[in-house]
């Protein structure tokens, strides 16, 4: 259970600094998303591992990962080059 519950968080982790590499024009501060990604995958193994019970690691894992990925999305900014600055009426 501590095995499995170090590796969802780790996982998050993992998914939360690709994101921020990769997109951090786009993110707020890198420890803000962060600790989202970590919370994210604790969150996405503890449902998981409610619904399948204990056995399914590889299931609980999927969870977190979707979980932490899903949280981690929720930080996105909308980028500024997209911006209209005109009205549709004008």
């Amino acid at each position: 259970m501590f095995l499995e519950a170090l590796g969802s968080a780790l996982l998050g982790l993992a998914l939360a600094w690709a994101a921020a590499y990769r997109l951090p024009h786009r993110l707020p501060g890198r420890r803000l998303v962060l600790s989202t990604g970590a919370a994210g995958g604790l969150f996405g193994a503890f449902l998981a591992h409610s619904a399948v019970e204990t056995g399914h690691v590889v299931v609980s894992l999927l969870g977190a990962a979707a979980v932490a990925a899903a949280s981690v999305s929720l930080l996105l900014r909308p980028e500024k080059r997209f911006r209209r600055r005109h009205s549709a009426t004008a």
